[in-house]
């Protein structure tokens, strides 16, 4: 079994020695990695995802408050209690530069980048204090909450955080509703501080997944399988070509067609690469009706998808770490929900606290 990429990416060893020196300084600085109490499960949210900010975020199409009626919904279900969820740390401004440059920073100082990179034009108009606030902050507060569900993973199998998956953003631009590259940062702060040198990234949004392809071109350490719709944003035919295993589901794949060729794609991935943690981006975009995804899967469906991820880490004993990406529909949040339910009735988590 193959231990690094197949494709012709080359070897890590390739990277700057003084900027990977930096790196870890970095990452073994950072306050993100923090131990969790048995007392608590491996699932990790704040109040401070959601989004709110005049009613503004309701131009775009993306729902802003999902994250927090995930959680609402498995209170509700009984499954999940407040005192158990993770609380993480706010990502600063230097384990931001684990992946993103000064000049991309300091871009995001701008209202009219945010607003672009976010899709909401009114943004612009905002000081940007009110932007930090009301939108980046919650954004920082979803990577430190990634990097983290690392950090759980490796030490009780699995992790989801409840938000985070920006996918579309790389070390050097934004986009897509995506401002920070929650993905790539929390793989860096796994090979670092968690002496894990191989990593598969399960990508099964609707759209592809280009900001983690671009970062991790040069990278064998990283396999990439997105399953996407090619005939959607963001067109990346340049990131394409950093993807070790490609399966596109053109507009209108229904649900028993894109179940069969993720379970093919698994069996191709688990033969290709030996991974020691799993990231798998879990975006509900997929839903029939999603006006951004365009794809037919049922509510069920995605039910099945997420258990067939989770079945792959758990069968091969690999940590799992989830993150939730896009959906633009507000039954997004019950699916997903239902989703984490139905991973622990067929015990692939445990939500038990130990008494």
């Amino acid at each position: 079994m193959a231990t690094t990429s197949t494709s012709s990416r080359t070897s890590v060893s390739g990277i700057s020695s003084e900027v990977e020196t930096l790196r870890i300084k970095r990452v073994l600085s950072s306050k993100l990695y923090f131990e969790v109490p048995l007392s608590k499960v491996p699932l990790i949210y704040s109040s401070s995802y959601d989004i709110a900010f005049f009613g503004i975020e309701k131009l775009h199409p993306f729902d802003s408050s999902k994250w927090g009626r995930i959680c609402q919904f498995l209170i509700k279900d009984g499954v999940l209690e407040k005192k158990w969820i993770v609380e993480p740390l706010e990502a600063s401004k230097d384990d931001l530069l684990v992946v993103h440059s000064e000049s991309y920073l300091k871009s995001l100082k701008s209202s009219l980048e945010v607003s672009i990179i976010m899709e909401v034009p009114p943004v612009a108009l905002l000081p940007n204090c009110v932007v930090q606030q009301k939108a980046l902050y919650p954004f920082r507060k979803q990577v430190g909450g990634t990097i983290l569900a690392a950090k759980l993973a490796k030490e009780r199998g699995w992790a989801i955080n409840v938000g985070g998956g920006f996918h579309h953003c790389c070390a050097e631009k934004g986009g897509g509703f995506c401002a920070y590259a929650d993905i790539s940062i929390c793989i860096h702060f796994a090979f670092i501080q968690l002496n894990i040198s191989r990593v598969m990234i399960i990508d099964l949004d609707a759209h592809q997944g280009n900001g983690h392809e671009r970062d991790f071109s040069k990278d064998g350490r990283v396999f990439i399988l997105d399953v996407y719709n090619p005939e959607i944003y963001p067109y990346d035919l340049e990131a394409r070509k950093y993807i070790d295993q490609k399966v596109e589901v053109v507009t209108g794949t229904t649900t028993d067609v894109y179940l069969e060729r993720l379970d093919k794609a698994l069996e191709v991935a688990g033969s290709m690469f030996d991974p020691e943690l799993v990231v798998y981006n879990a975006g509900t975009d997929i839903l029939d009706g999603d006006p951004l995804g365009r794809l037919k899967i049922s509510p069920d469906g995605v039910v099945s998808r997420d258990e067939k991820v989770f079945r792959f880490a758990k069968d091969k004993k690999i940590p799992l770490v989830m993150v939730t990406s896009g959906g633009y529909m507000k039954s997004s949040a019950r699916v997903i929900a239902d989703s984490i339910v139905n991973l622990r009735r067929k015990d692939l988590i445990n939500l038990e606290i130990p008494q």
